[in-house]
């Protein structure tokens, strides 16, 4: 039997940019791979995937009936012996009758990838086309959710993504969840070790060499060269470009005294946590 490793993250957190890595690394081959060619898993809240799995129209169904029905389509999901490798923007919730979402039966474990709020806060208002000022809001609404409506059918079900704080500690604070934290800032700053170590806990090739092409391949200037040529598929319609800058701090420039104050405020103890403050709360 196989099981799921779930690539978690907060939008706008290096997801995508990890699994381009991987699609690489797994792929070995002597060029990158074509970003719109990634095939490490269909995301968690894919309407089609629960669709097919469970035979019927999701679309029939309010959101808290697909959250009953969604562990279901994960614990199936595993009867394939290979292993799967999805990605997932939910926050890690429980149904209504206490089974997490994305079923402690068929999870292998979770790759948690983490970035400094400072910066996801530009990138995000970017992603969604909307002001900086209503990116942090929703970074901090503890309602905070991606396809909610009931207007349009989306081709994703609803993600409820809680607050940026409350997102991470949704995943890495999971009892009984085999969880890897990760940071993009390290992502980027210690590829070959930060790499090396997703990989090893993802049962996935870990020669250092072929470790260290798949980095270049999936490098951020290769990412946006091939975006630039070709649109990539997953992009949002309202965005102008998915891969943007693939930076760290970028912060400082993008973000008034004000926003900066308002997220430490509103996320200062996850920050501090994972090394983005000081032990006097300052900015690093």
């Amino acid at each position: 039997m196989g099981g799921i490793y779930w690539l978690a993250s907060y939008p706008k957190s290096g997801n995508t940019w990890f699994r381009s890595f991987m699609q690489n690394l797994i792929e070995d081959a002597d060029q990158p791979v074509d970003i719109n060619a990634l095939s490490t898993g269909q995301i968690a809240s894919s309407r089609g995937w629960l669709d097919e799995v469970l035979g019927f129209d999701s679309a029939d169904f309010s959101h808290d009936d697909l959250d009953q029905l969604r562990p279901a389509v994960y614990r199936w999901s595993t009867r394939d012996p290979e292993i799967g490798y999805h990605k997932i923007h939910d926050a890690y919730t429980f149904t209504a009758d206490g089974e997490p979402l994305v079923s402690q039966g068929g999870t292998l474990g979770a790759l948690y990838i983490i970035r400094n709020p400072l910066d996801v806060a530009p990138s995000y208002a970017q992603h969604s086309n909307v002001s900086v000022d209503e990116a942090i809001r929703w970074m901090g609404d503890p309602d905070n959710a991606f396809c909610w409506g009931r207007k349009k059918l989306f081709n994703q079900v609803r993600q409820q993504l809680l607050s940026w704080s409350d997102h991470v500690r949704s995943w890495v604070d999971s009892p009984g969840l085999n969880c890897h934290v990760i940071r993009y800032e390290d992502m980027l700053q210690s590829p070959t070790p930060t790499f090396s170590g997703a990989v090893r806990f993802l049962q996935l090739p870990s020669d250092e060499a072929r470790i260290d092409k798949a980095i270049r391949f999936s490098d951020f200037k290769e990412l946006r060269r091939q975006e630039s040529a070709n649109p990539f598929r997953e992009k949002p319609n309202k965005a102008e470009r998915f891969f943007r800058q693939g930076q760290s701090g970028n912060w400082r420039t993008q973000l008034t005294a004000d926003q900066v104050a308002r997220l430490i405020e509103a996320h200062g103890e996850v920050m501090q946590r994972f090394g983005y403050l000081d032990a006097n709360g300052q900015s690093l």
